[in-house]
């Protein structure tokens, strides 16, 4: 029997869209890349003209309106995520969306409330990468008490990726762009809530160590503000009891890079994303943390095209990250963000939103 024909099109041809989904729809079967529109019509040519595609739109509002496209991959900047997310939708087209999910939790839920009506449509969200071929081992452990109750969890992402005052500004420092979105802290916290109890409330200092950089190229550089903070540090209180401590930062000169740590009544897991990918675990009666070897038959990876087409075609459902999951995310970095403000603990779910927790 002949597979349900999906033809995708692009709207933003950035370096994930380039080496993850081009070449991961390409080896599906009886998947086509239709068409693709960039930011300016000179990188959509050169975009279509790299990737092998032949047909282009002038704006993204044409591909949506193309009658021969049926689902759309979004790897725009997130302040796109959510208009886009919604035109496509209610054009009748499965969305396949970057992470974030959005710049803050009003369009998140935007995005939900859209999706809501459009039950028969695919809706998924670029996951996080970390963890993915730890997870499944990690949730079983979990589900066996191998780590008895979870008392403590901390978050580290801190490296030197801003350290350097003199760097021009990163889309990823201006809060018009990316949102709420604090360098790794949703792509981490993410991770951690496939593996943790949520947090019901946080508490969080930032600091913005170099406030203005060069934004433009040239002569035409000029000082800009930025507009998200370099270091972060928070406190939660988890849903089960337990306390959780996150440290984000841009500016840390030989930081520790991107880990989890879980730490249990009977056992302790680290999880080591960068440099390299490493499990430890240590459990009462040991004498140190040793690394993990997972038996290859129950690793799991990367197979988010395979998974958006699986679905639309009614083999599987969304996992890696259903909208639900975005919602969570988006309104823990947003938590941060009015806690940090404000210098006050904020509540989760966010008290505008708490009676659609149940959605």
């Amino acid at each position: 029997m002949a597979e349900q024909r999906v033809r995708i099109g692009l709207i933003g041809a950035g370096k994930n869209t380039r080496e993850r989904h081009v070449p991961g729809f390409r080896a599906l079967a009886d998947v086509e890349l239709i068409g693709v529109v960039n930011s300016t019509p000179e990188s959509t040519a050169r975009a279509a003209r790299e990737l092998g595609i032949s047909r282009t739109y002038p704006r993204w509002q044409d591909l949506i309106a193309d009658s021969d496209v049926n689902a759309v991959c979004i790897g725009t900047w997130p302040n796109l995520h959510c208009e886009i997310t919604c035109a496509a939708l209610d054009a009748g087209k499965h969305v396949l969306t970057e992470a974030r999910m959005a710049r803050n939790a009003a369009e998140a839920h935007r995005m939900a409330d859209t999706a809501h009506r459009h039950p028969d449509l695919v809706k998924q969200i670029v996951p996080s990468p970390f963890g993915l071929v730890q997870n499944e081992y990690v949730r079983d452990m979990l589900r066996d008490g191998f780590f008895g109750d979870i008392r403590e969890v901390v978050v580290i992402g801190a490296n030197d990726a801003f350290a350097n005052s003199d760097a021009p500004l990163h889309w990823r420092q201006e809060i018009d762009k990316s949102g709420y979105n604090v360098l790794a802290l949703g792509i981490l916290h993410e991770t951690l809530l496939r593996w943790a109890p949520p947090p019901v409330s946080v508490f969080a200092r930032t600091q913005t160590f170099t406030k203005t950089r060069p934004s433009g190229h040239g002569d035409a550089a000029r000082p800009a503000e930025v507009t998200i903070p370099d270091s972060v540090q928070i406190l939660t209180d988890l849903e089960n009891g337990g306390r959780g401590l996150y440290h984000l930062s841009g500016v840390c000169r030989f930081g520790p890079g991107n880990q989890i740590h879980l730490y249990g009544s009977e056992a302790t897991l680290r999880y080591e994303a960068t440099p390299a990918e490493r499990l430890l675990t240590g459990r009462v009666g040991e004498t140190q943390l040793l690394e993990f070897d997972i038996p290859p038959e129950k690793q799991g990876g990367w197979r988010v095209e395979a998974e958006f087409v699986g679905a639309i075609r009614g083999y599987e459902t969304v996992r890696f990250t259903d909208f639900a999951t975005g919602v969570r995310y988006m309104e823990f970095t947003e938590a941060v963000a009015r806690s940090a403000a404000s210098q006050t603990r904020v509540e989760l779910p966010l008290a505008e939103y708490a009676h659609l927790a149940h959605r």
